[in-house]
């Protein structure tokens, strides 16, 4: 295969998983929620919530510690959709990913296991992409993690249940 081929269909892979992996997972909430019987609606409302958080979370550290991304530096276009602006730390994109991951995989294993899979590549494209640095997708999925892990500590839907 011609090498320049090759090259432009990883790059659509990058940009793919980069841009549009994270809705991929929004949309397996939503088939969760709709289509899939075996998971209570509850663990969509925590993986949903979890993720509002991260992201909030992720938006007031970035604006306490501004840094510059990867392809500001060194010259090379990102390849998204859309060229981000403002501080790279942390990842939003791995927060919201790894919030969603967790949430699931904290109520159910098997299909926790899938979401976390997809927060990885989530987290990978957008290093690969030339957005992010590694240490902004690692403190994002952190993010992430410890905050769905934090709502179900809390299981505030547990008290919307009937008694």
């Amino acid at each position: 295969m011609n090498p320049e081929v090759l090259s432009s269909q990883s790059n659509y892979f990058v940009t793919f998983i980069a841009s549009f992996l994270l809705w991929v997972m929004f949309a397996g909430l939503v088939y969760l929620w709709i289509i899939d019987g075996t998971v209570k609606k509850e663990v969509v409302l925590h993986a949903i919530l979890a993720s509002v958080i991260a992201w909030v979370i992720v938006t007031i550290l970035k604006s306490t510690f501004p840094m510059v991304r990867p392809f500001q530096i060194d010259g090379r276009p990102p390849l998204t959709i859309t060229v981000p602006t403002g501080s790279t730390f942390p990842s939003s994109h791995s927060a919201v990913a790894f919030a969603i991951a967790m949430s699931v995989w904290l109520h159910k294993k098997k299909m926790g296991i899938v979401f976390i899979l997809l927060a990885i590549l989530v987290a990978f494209g957008r290093v690969a992409s030339n957005v992010h640095w590694s240490i902004d997708v690692v403190v994002g999925g952190c993010v992430g993690v410890l905050t769905a892990y934090g709502l179900e500590r809390l299981h505030l839907f547990g008290l919307l249940k009937k008694k």
